[in-house]
């Protein structure tokens, strides 16, 4: 299975503002609406590529597995690499790193660091609702907070409630 990057592009760069004029149509002012609204579309993404990865293989059922199978399997396919980093504190916390996010990657770098992370924030929310969609399909109910301290990482905090 093969994702189109372009087509991935295409997707999140038009997700953005029609979250945002949907949220400003209906009179909400606050920004984290839009973010919302962002990463449940990233959710349902995630939901129906678990149900294309589970058609054919074996239900994995362990937490850790299926973080792994995110970080490597999904990841590629979305991304074409894996995830550089994983590190969990076996408390049913993750943390996923991308220290070269190809989005962000390809964001430009003329503005101050904290500027473009604070542009990037909102196309992050699609891919952090991409891994919580993902996790619930497997049965697993989580929280997924993201963070760009320095773009292009990607820092993808993961909670299993």
């Amino acid at each position: 299975m093969e994702v189109s990057a372009s087509a991935l592009d295409y997707l999140l760069i038009e997700a953005v503002p029609v979250a945002r004029d949907v949220i400003e149509q209906l009179g909400i002012e606050d920004q984290d609406e839009a973010h919302h609204r962002i990463e449940l579309y990233g959710y349902q993404v995630g939901k129906g590529l678990a149900q294309v990865f589970t058609r054919s293989r074996p239900r994995m059922v362990q937490q850790l597995e299926i973080i792994k199978f995110v970080c490597k399997n999904l990841w590629e396919v979305l991304y074409k690499k894996q995830m550089d980093n994983l590190k969990t504190n076996h408390r049913d916390t993750y943390v996923l790193v991308d220290h070269n996010f190809e989005f962000c990657r390809r964001m430009g770098t003329s503005l101050p660091p904290q500027a473009t992370a604070e542009l990037a924030y909102p196309y992050l929310c699609f891919p952090a609702g991409i891994i919580r969609g993902f996790l619930h399909a497997m049965g697993l109910s989580s929280t997924v907070t993201v963070e760009a301290p320095e773009l292009p990482m990607v820092t993808f905090n993961v909670r299993i409630e």
